[in-house]
């Protein structure tokens, strides 16, 4: 009975302490739950990061096996002159005619056996090409064919075949090759017609240090890059391994084609530091038709010299900001002369289409043909206005120098006045409308500028100056004006060229 009744009291109770035990556990972990919540509601949102959806390269053999029968290697080999004594070839010796050492040499000519008599030195070079067409045209560098005598072109399977150079451009280091093999249809390659960005990959395939059917990959890793291979420079910069006979080779994207033509290294050590330099496709494609339609590449021709434009030179001809291309001289019965341009002309577009500097002013004007008639655009006296310009086809380089006679060297009179303020002395010239430089102070804005002695100024902040007491006064209404600098346009040498000086400084 009691047992009985005890029974449901332990179960009340144990429901009791269970039920406690259970809003307990709720309690706290209603506290931790909404301790979560609350952290939830309090937290900042943030952005998700930057995520590169794509697809990583597992392997470039693809890419080599469908393109490496297009590459091939460039074997020439050319003849060295040596000097010679009496009509007669010796190698090594430029001796003075007459000369003890040249009479000692001929004396010991003239008693060698004739079979041990030197002779001339064959030299033979190994560069890097491709082919372009079914039919044997094969592109490779100028350099890798200079002075030649006989091209050998040998196939990625071993096959040798000769070749006959069709033409040469020396302003791009470009070259077009031909192999005449009628009964044989050639693997090739094609040109890329879209630009390659920063970043890419590329595969370069080529013949370095004679090591034919080499491979090697990298990214581009600029553009637009200038190392003073020739008046076109526009490089692509790559970081695959190019070395010694690489010159001449392709670099491909993962289509199989052609983005660049590897040209250059740079290398303290002459060995891969992986920079290295490629025409770009657009520029090689563009010459080499020209090279296979003729054998020659014609280019249209302004007919001026022309600088950058920096952040001074514009404040002193009164534009908003830098770039363009300003006119430091106008060739004789050029282009640019008979349609009006004039010195101190800041080029600003072409076709309406922007001009950045100077580099890209003369790529610009190279790549319209020789007749067409272009709308350049300038800035000439604190206004803007377009000029029609019927190009003219680039001279060669002997044409040009005839076109343009060097003046000599003049003389100054002892008659001179210092500008100190700039640390310049100068005095009065030969030439009509010019003083010259009789001095300059190695420690002075003129000397950061590259202002030497001899060299003639022409203008002062657009005005010819006659004698050293008008280039004064010509800076100080400058000066007087509020300036912050001015332009003299200075003759050095063969080069025309406008120099800025901030009076800021002075």
């Amino acid at each position: 009975m009691n047992t009985e009744n005890s029974s449901p009291k332990k179960t009340r109770r144990l429901r009791s302490l269970m039920l406690g035990a259970t809003a307990l556990t709720l309690v706290f972990g209603g506290a931790m739950i909404g301790g979560s919540l609350d952290l939830a509601r309090t937290t900042p949102a943030y952005a998700d990061p930057v995520q590169v959806q794509g697809i990583e390269p597992i392997s470039f053999a693809d890419v080599v096996e469908k393109v490496r029968p297009a590459v091939v290697s460039v074997r020439v080999r050319s003849s060295v002159a040596q000097a010679s004594l009496d009509g007669e070839e010796f190698p090594f010796f430029d001796l003075p005619e007459g000369s003890p050492m040249e009479q000692f040499f001929r004396q010991f000519r003239q008693q060698m056996p004739r079979g041990e008599r030197p002779q001339r030195r064959s030299n033979t070079s190994v560069g890097s090409g491709f082919l372009i067409s079914d039919d044997g045209y094969v592109v490779t560098n100028n350099h890798v064919t200079s002075d030649e005598e006989t091209v050998t072109v040998i196939l990625d399977d071993g096959s040798e075949f000769e070749a006959t150079v069709v033409g040469k451009d020396d302003k791009t280091d470009l070259a077009l090759l031909k192999i005449e093999e009628p009964d044989r249809a050639f693997t090739y390659v094609k040109f890329s017609d879209a630009e390659p960005r920063v970043g890419d990959w590329v595969v370069a395939v080529g013949n370095p240090f004679g090591l034919g059917g080499t491979v090697t990959a990298g990214i581009i890793s600029a553009h637009g890059r200038q190392i003073g291979a020739g008046p076109y420079d526009d490089f692509l910069q790559i970081d695959a391994a190019v070395n010694r006979g690489n010159s001449g080779g392709p670099a491909f994207n993962f289509r199989g084609e052609v983005v660049g033509v590897n040209t250059a290294i740079f290398s303290p050590s002459g060995g891969n530091v992986g920079i290295a330099f490629a025409i770009p496709a657009s520029t090689a494609e563009d010459v080499i038709d020209d090279l296979r339609d003729d054998g020659q590449v014609v280019r249209g021709w302004l007919g001026v010299q022309i600088q950058g434009i920096n952040g001074e030179i514009a404040s002193s001809l009164g534009l908003e900001s830098e770039g363009g291309a300003l006119v430091a001289d106008v060739v004789a019965g050029a282009p640019a002369e008979e349609a009006g341009l004039k010195v101190g002309d800041a080029i600003l577009a072409v076709d309406n289409s922007p001009i950045a500097d100077s580099r890209a002013l003369s790529l610009r004007i190279a790549r319209i043909k020789p007749g067409e008639t272009v709308t350049v655009s300038v800035w000439r006296d604190g206004q803007q206005q377009d000029i029609s310009v019927t190009l003219g086809q680039l001279p060669s380089n002997d044409e040009l120098a005839a076109v343009m006679p060097s003046e000599g060297e003049p003389e100054a009179t002892a008659e001179t006045s210092s500008l100190e303020e700039f640390g310049l002395e100068v005095g009065p010239s030969d030439y009509e409308a010019s003083v010259v430089v009789t001095g300059v102070d190695p420690n002075s804005q003129a000397a950061e500028r590259g202002i030497q002695t001899g060299d003639t100024i022409l203008w002062v902040d657009s005005l010819p100056v006659n004698s050293p007491a008008e280039v004064e006064q010509v800076i100080a209404d400058a000066k007087a004006g509020g300036k912050e600098a001015i332009l003299l346009r200075i003759k050095s040498g063969e080069r025309t060229v406008f120099v800025p000086l901030s009076l800021a400084r002075s």
